[in-house]
């Protein structure tokens, strides 16, 4: 078949059909997996996004016939292990996604090849059943008199190291600390006062779905986005009894989980989508979760489609509120010189850059933009094996981080992905300590209102 490379047309993708038999079936899997990596061998322009690109190359080049059929195919999950499912191989990088007719999925195919390792076992140790069940993480983690010992225990070295040989998670890999009370518990006051105004690009009253990350460990980040509500007069409620959306599941190839928590959250999601609500989710890997593999794996499913249509990024609704003539732009404070980060699961949404356009409209703000995977990528860049590759992998971004293009160090370092965030500032060894802010946090600075930095419990 003769095809030529590229496409002018936008990338589509096809539904996961991962309910038929067929998908688990290890040899076919095996076959599509010789194909892809047989024009991935001949391309080669994503080696430098993460470590499953050099992985397999290495393994060709290394091979008897320097060629994909020289590989063993029982290394083939050797590449399985290093994806991350950022996507970003898909989206920025790879000319052949289709409409293209040789119809390369890189990161679903990897997804197929996690989901049946699950499957045969593969992934169901203690290790991974811990760090992908956040809501009972947080539940229990969360409790005060346990938040106390949990987080200590976070920062002793002796206790890591116990924690690396008991679960396998790195000794040196930043951990996020739990907060109590959790956000759901103690949401800030306000939320229903104003009035409704729709725009043409926007409802004109939100829903947040905090998600597990900002109820758990990170609450001020939730009560910065509600404060921005607030002061743009747009009515706002929580989400009711959410769920995580299943996110760490997708990355362990567990979907029948995934499945579960679709169950859970799609009902009450979809009836606030119904209801006129726009959908913020503060963490991009959550958006990106209703976005774009729910609607892929859940392909004829009218709620999960409707859920899809009204989740928005914060900043993707701020930035829209703003064409319609409907968000305040009286910012109170500069913020001078800000490194920032687009997150890989920001960046595959489609959506442009949306933070660093609303950042931008700040008076006396320079923006310094990074569209680098910074390598931690959730789960994976926290265990014992990865680590020391997540942090090579954020070498290229800690380095523009730390060097703001308009002279000396950046007042501020930001990313949408607060993980991400804290493992650039790991990788920046102290120099962005007193410096780390999500964007909420630094918008809500800029207005002049409430206290900061929203990590603050």
């Amino acid at each position: 078949m003769s095809a030529k490379e590229g496409s002018l047309e936008a990338p589509t993708r096809h539904p996961l059909e991962w309910r038929d038999p067929s998908f688990y079936d290890e040899r076919a899997c095996q076959d599509e997996m010789e194909r892809v990596f047989d024009i991935c061998h001949g391309c080669r322009r994503c080696v430098s996004l993460c470590n499953a690109f050099p992985t397999l190359f290495d393994l060709v080049d290394e091979s008897e016939t320097m060629e994909v059929d020289g590989v063993d195919r029982k290394d083939y999950w050797k590449v399985v292990d290093q994806c991350y499912l950022c996507d970003v191989c898909y989206m920025t990088k790879c000319p052949y996604v289709p409409p293209h007719p040789w119809n390369i999925d890189f990161p679903h195919l990897m997804l197929r090849g996690k989901a049946i390792q699950f499957r045969a076992g593969g992934a169901h140790g203690l290790r991974d059943r811990v760090l992908s069940s956040t809501d009972r993480n947080g539940r229990l983690a969360s409790i005060p008199v346990v938040v106390h010992a949990v987080n200590a225990a976070n920062r002793t070295p002796v206790l890591r190291k116990a924690l690396e040989n008991v679960l396998g998670v790195h000794r040196d890999a930043w951990l996020p600390a739990f907060a109590s009370p959790s956000f759901r518990a103690r949401p800030p006051a306000g939320g229903n006062e104003a009035d409704v105004r729709d725009g043409t690009r926007t409802p004109g009253k939100v829903a947040i779905f905090t998600t597990c990350y900002v109820n758990y460990n990170e609450p001020g980040i939730g009560r910065d986005l509600a404060a921005i509500l607030d002061h743009n007069a747009i009515p706002w409620v929580l989400a009711e009894k959410e769920h995580c959306c299943g996110m760490p599941k997708l990355e362990l190839g567990d979907l029948e989980s995934v499945a579960k928590l679709k169950a859970k959250n799609i009902p009450r999601l979809a009836r606030l989508a119904r209801d006129g609500y726009a959908i913020l989710a503060p963490i991009p890997s959550c958006a990106l979760m209703f976005k774009q593999e729910l609607p892929l794996m859940f392909p004829d499913d009218r709620e999960v489609l409707a859920v899809r249509d009204a989740l928005f990024d914060p900043f993707e609704y701020f930035v829209a509120r703003h064409k319609d003539g409907l968000l305040r732009t009286d910012f109170s404070r500069e913020l001078g010189k800000v490194s920032y980060h687009v997150a890989c699961h920001l960046r595959v949404q489609n959506i442009g850059q949306k933070t660093r356009e609303l950042l931008q409209m700040i008076p006396s703000t320079e923006v310094s933009t990074i569209e680098r995977c910074s390598g931690h990528a959730g789960t994976w860049g926290v265990k014992k094996e990865f680590h020391p590759t997540a942090m090579k992998i954020g070498r290229p971004v800690f380095r523009a981080a730390a060097a703001h293009p308009a002279g000396g160090e950046p007042d501020w370092v930001a990313s949408d992905c607060q993980l991400a965030g804290h493992h650039i500032a790991q990788g920046m060894e102290g120099k962005a300590d007193d410096r780390l802010a999500h964007p909420l946090t630094l918008l809500r600075m800029a207005y002049g209102i409430g206290d900061w930095p929203g990590a603050t419990p």
